[in-house]
């Protein structure tokens, strides 16, 4: 580990899971690059901006810099990595959060019902952390340790919100899978890592769960603080055993904090979505073809 505060970068960052992760990282002194396009409130349908979570990180303990950036140009992709190595020299650990949102995603009738945009999301969501990944690799390949962070859910083996939602979630988990086997194969101490998240209390869902209290009724008591990703993050790169207990893996978040002794709200562990809803991360087989 650095001598130095650790260094972040945490996309999507303007609100909800990503807002958190980026705040817990900032309460264990990293410096956290936070990206995301909102720079003003109104430029998206929830509030919070780069701005607004940059300054609850310094708050927290560590040093916000807000980036604006567009996940779907790999141009200012590669810019921002570039601008991270040339500030800092390193990055730590990379959260792929930014995903495309709108509550169209959520709203009821069948996907082909929707609007055809909430297919953006295999492209930011999906494409955009292999992007990122891709440009912040070699970085970290060669600085020799490194975790890179995929958010994803149990939805991506059940059924939620349409195929858009669940590719989009099926594929992070498939992609820090290949990418651990990689990073294995090269001798590399980087971990890549798939942590379902449970239900958050993200704007986003404390305003569906307003506007449709009984649809969302079952949620009570069983919600997750978005800054408890960020915080299993940060204990799985402080582990020893990093590559051998998490490299290339898909986890539920409320499992491997409960092995990490990290409770949350009210001072609790989460339920597990293997109790909930009776979802287990896949179990991908060792077979390889390079």
């Amino acid at each position: 580990m650095p001598d130095t505060a650790p260094v972040a970068i945490v996309t999507g960052s303007s609100r909800g899971a990503g807002r958190g992760i980026a705040r817990a990282l900032g309460s264990h002194g990293c410096t956290v690059y936070v990206t995301g396009r909102s720079i003003r409130e109104g430029d998206a349908e929830v509030p919070g901006t780069i701005f607004a979570t940059a300054q609850e990180v310094t708050v927290a303990g560590g040093k916000g810099i807000p980036v604006r950036c567009d996940h779907a140009d790999d141009e200012q992709v590669k810019a921002l990595i570039d601008r991270v190595i040339a500030e800092q020299g390193r990055i730590d650990i990379l959260v792929n959060n930014a995903c495309y949102q709108s509550h169209a995603v959520s709203a009821p009738g069948q996907f082909w019902e929707k609007p055809l945009e909430i297919g953006e999301m295999m492209n930011v969501g999906l494409r955009s952390g292999f992007v990122a990944s891709w440009y912040a690799a070699p970085h970290m390949v060669r600085q020799d340790k490194g975790l890179i962070v995929f958010t994803s859910s149990p939805g991506a083996m059940h059924y939620c919100f349409g195929p858009s939602y669940g590719a989009q979630k099926a594929g992070v988990d498939k992609m820090a899978f290949d990418m651990g086997v990689d990073f294995a194969d090269a001798g590399a101490n980087i971990a890549a890592v798939s942590i379902w998240m449970g239900a958050l209390t993200t704007e986003r869902l404390l305003e569906m769960m307003e506007a449709a209290p009984d649809k969302f009724r079952h949620l009570e008591g069983m919600l997750e603080s978005p800054e408890y990703t960020g915080e299993i993050a940060w204990a799985m790169y402080n582990d020893p055993g990093m590559m051998a207990r998490w490299n290339g893996k898909v986890v539920i978040g409320a499992e491997a904090g409960k092995e990490y002794g990290l409770t949350d709200i009210a001072g609790k562990y989460p339920p597990s979505a293997r109790d909930t809803t009776k979802t287990v991360p896949p179990a991908y087989t060792p077979y390889k073809v390079k």
